[in-house]
């Protein structure tokens, strides 16, 4: 969508084809309804922790059908934004129909063949499924069909401790579903620092999530509609009874069935699309961007990807930009939430980079405090003895917005020092960066002169 915004803003002639659904992944099965379930489940949680404000008849009963109905309605209402009409009002030509790519220079689509200088790969990825005996004799759901089920699960069984999964979980269970996460690894979102999945495990815990790191699913069995999971634990074999299982194990590229292989367009070993510092696959006027290129997995880096693979692709062989990755922001939308942009304590040590470190407490921040969100905290890694941003963690309510400010501080090369010069509005979550620079600069003022200062105030004293 947005290559072809681009490339036809600029005034070159650009085709979209989609085989499925405009909008991809993101609108139609991703970040947008997943984002309109987990508000009603926090709508129903406000409402359970109701007395805590003062609210004594504070109740509510979730009717999960239309719950769902909520759901598909704010995606008919983003709709229009990536719509056929809203491309071809933009001068895109947009083809329904599913392509081949027949050479470097020709695509077919619906019977015509159609000519090009360039072509950009934007296929997206796919649910991971993996070949877990007896799985295909279980109702089992990904984030691409979760969105049919109109009855909610009694019980729910995730699959996959990362982000869908987790974000997932805490709403299903917010919501009434009895559930338990499923992890092969040692820790949940194990990306993160240590002490943010412990975070995360104590609020789920809290919120009688059943937890099981160390598991490997083994089987699952169907006994006339009786659904068991077996997994394999420190403590040996654990049955898990289940109506529905999610499955939340990351996301395979598309990289197969519309002519990569006839043209022996090389893959990596994630199996995602090769590609250069340009976008480039191996052949210089065929580009990759999004999921199906890697390196992330997100709409904002492919929305930024596609502006490279687009201008990259008009411009050449005059001019080439190289994609940059240094500052990509990301969120699991947990509540409360995990952001984070640049590297962390795990990523520094194992790269041997050395870093001071700067925490601030969201329960000490007004703001937070008087909307009893007073839980969480900001992580600085900054450069040894220096305020440069190294990257941040945020755990907190709006932490998916408190991280833009380090977002563009980092992107312009500006320290804590600016950040703390800047005037923040009071009661403001945002403040929480401006505190956080505060602690920075504290802990590193100057001794010395600040002696100096000491004795010029005592002398002016006398």
């Amino acid at each position: 969508l947005v290559t072809s915004y681009i490339a036809a803003a600029v005034k070159a002639k650009v085709a979209l084809i989609e085989k499925h659904k405009m909008g991809g992944d993101c609108l139609n099965t991703g970040c947008v309804p997943s984002k309109a379930i987990i508000k009603s489940a926090k709508t129903m949680k406000l409402l359970k922790d109701a007395q805590k404000f003062g609210i004594t008849n504070g109740s509510g009963e979730v009717d999960f059908p239309k719950v769902m109905q909520r759901v598909h309605k704010v995606i008919e209402k983003i709709e229009p934004h990536d719509s056929v009409e809203r491309d071809t009002s933009l001068g895109v030509d947009v083809k329904k129909g599913e392509a081949k790519i027949l050479s470097p220079w020709e695509v077919s689509v619906n019977g015509e063949t159609l000519t090009t200088k360039n072509i950009v790969i934007a296929t997206g990825a796919r649910p991971t499924v993996p070949p877990i005996p007896g799985l295909d004799t279980v109702d089992y759901l990904t984030s691409d069909t979760l969105w049919d089920v109109n009855d909610l699960p009694k019980k729910l069984i995730v699959l996959g401790g990362g982000p869908i999964g987790c974000e997932m979980a805490q709403a299903f269970a917010r919501l009434g579903s009895e559930v338990t996460i499923v992890e092969m690894g040692p820790r949940l979102m194990r990306v993160e620092d240590q002490d943010v999945s412990d975070f995360v495990l104590k609020k789920f815990t809290s919120e009688d999530i059943n937890v099981l790191c160390g598991h490997k699913a083994q089987s699952f069995s169907n006994d006339n509609g009786k659904f068991t999971l077996l997994c394999e634990g420190p403590e040996g074999t654990v049955e898990l009874s289940f109506d529905k299982v999610l499955l939340a194990l990351g996301r395979s590229a598309n990289a197969s069935g519309f002519g990569l292989e006839e043209l022996d367009i090389k893959l990596d070993k994630n199996k995602t699309i090769a590609n250069n510092q340009f976008l480039q696959t191996n052949y210089p006027n065929i580009y990759a961007a999004g999921d199906v290129a890697g390196p992330f997995q997100f709409t904002h880096t492919a929305s930024h990807q596609a502006w490279y693979a687009s201008v990259n692709a008009l411009v050449s062989p005059f001019k080439r930009f190289k994609v940059d990755y240094r500052v990509i922001p990301w969120c699991t939308f947990v509540d409360p939430e995990v952001a984070r942009v640049g590297i962390n304590e795990q990523e520094a040590q194992a790269q041997g980079i050395e870093y001071d470190i700067v925490h601030y407490g969201l329960d000490d921040l007004d703001r937070a405090i008087a909307d009893s969100e007073d839980e969480g905290y900001i992580k600085a890694l900054t450069a040894k003895g220096k305020d440069k941003i190294l990257g941040v963690t945020i755990v907190g309510t709006h932490a998916a917005d408190l991280i833009a400010e380090f977002t563009l501080a980092m992107k312009y090369n500006l320290g804590l020092n600016k950040i703390l010069g800047t005037i923040h509005l009071y009661p403001s979550y945002p403040e929480a960066n401006k505190f956080l620079a505060g602690q920075w600069k504290q802990a590193n003022k100057p001794e010395t002169l600040l002696k100096y200062v000491e004795k010029f105030h005592a002398f002016r004293r006398k």
